[in-house]
């Protein structure tokens, strides 16, 4: 049995909501699964092409191999026992590495989404999307990249249990994304941010959330004012000094710009940048917004 998926990229935060908004991108890495008859060489069961495919494992210790096989051990205990024995991947990367894109959101959203094929195919019962967002939220730690990745679109989310509501997108159906050459570890980001800020810093914060969702719903020309964060942005400049420069060259231009999820991408709620406002450094990407979130594309 083969079965495709494709799962998006996604950025969080959107400026000030922090760890609760993310947004679904129309960027897609696609996973094909093939379930074997027999048990297949574990030093080998996964290929890989795109992004990353020079560094990523190639064997069962690949990311989606292991969530694939823990899931199916926690979720249908009644499978065959050799089904993880059984089961080859083949990724095609196309969201960037440790850029703030949700790369690894997409890979556990996939993953769990997969191991619930398999569980259905093997005779239990399938996954739900809200199943597989608290799975998914578990295993990242908190929801905000992995709400959009399963449901698509805006996304405001709570975590435990993991919760997520979809904003309608009314006003901005497109996006560009500016993908710097340089990575980030995003615990390196998470590092920088302090534990508290102030009461009136917090509440200007939530005020600006509020507002970037009448944004995304009735007045796009809010969204400027809207994204100016006031959680995380500042307190990771140095960690990103490059992609801060170019917020503030956009923004000083009228351009909603923010750091996409921990950085160093950064996003743009609009459909066009001028050319002039970009150094030649990153790789300029317009993007749908995608409004599906993972979706199985093959299954035979």
């Amino acid at each position: 049995m083969r079965i495709q998926i494709e799962v998006p990229a996604t950025s969080a935060n959107l400026g000030p909501g922090y760890d609760a908004f993310g947004l679904a991108l129309g960027i897609f890495d696609t996973l094909t699964l093939t379930i074997h008859d027999e048990p297949v060489d574990p030093s080998t069961c996964v290929s890989v092409t795109g992004e990353s495919a020079e560094t990523l494992p190639t064997d069962q210790s690949h990311l989606i191999m292991r969530v694939i096989v823990d899931v199916l051990h926690e979720e249908y205990p009644n499978a065959p026992s050799d089904l993880g024995e059984r089961l080859s991947l083949d990724c095609v990367n196309r969201i960037p590495h440790s850029r703030g894109l949700g790369s690894s959101a997409a890979a556990i959203v996939g993953a769990i989404a997969l191991a619930g094929e398999i569980g259905a195919y093997a005779g239990g019962v399938q996954l739900s999307r809200q199943r597989v967002l608290e799975l998914a939220s578990e295993l990242e730690g908190h929801p905000d990249n992995a709400a959009p990745a399963v449901f698509g679109g805006l996304n405001v989310a709570l975590p435990n249990p993991a919760r997520s509501w979809q904003v309608p997108s009314n006003t901005l159906a497109e996006v560009t994304v500016l993908v710097p050459e340089v990575r980030l570890d995003t615990e390196i980001a998470r590092s920088v941010i302090p534990v508290s800020v102030e009461h009136e810093v917090a509440a200007e914060n939530s005020a600006r959330a509020a507002l970037l969702i009448h944004g995304f719903v009735t007045d796009a020309s809010v969204l400027l004012e809207a994204t100016d964060d006031r959680l995380h942005q500042e307190f990771r400049r140095d960690a990103y000094p490059e992609s801060m420069a170019i917020v503030d060259g956009l923004r000083a231009e009228g351009l909603p710009a923010v750091i996409s999820g921990a950085g160093p991408t950064v996003l743009v709620l609009a459909n066009t940048v001028p050319p002039a406002l970009l150094p030649p450094s990153v790789t300029l990407i317009h993007t749908s917004i995608d409004l599906g979130g993972y979706r199985v594309k093959e299954k035979n």
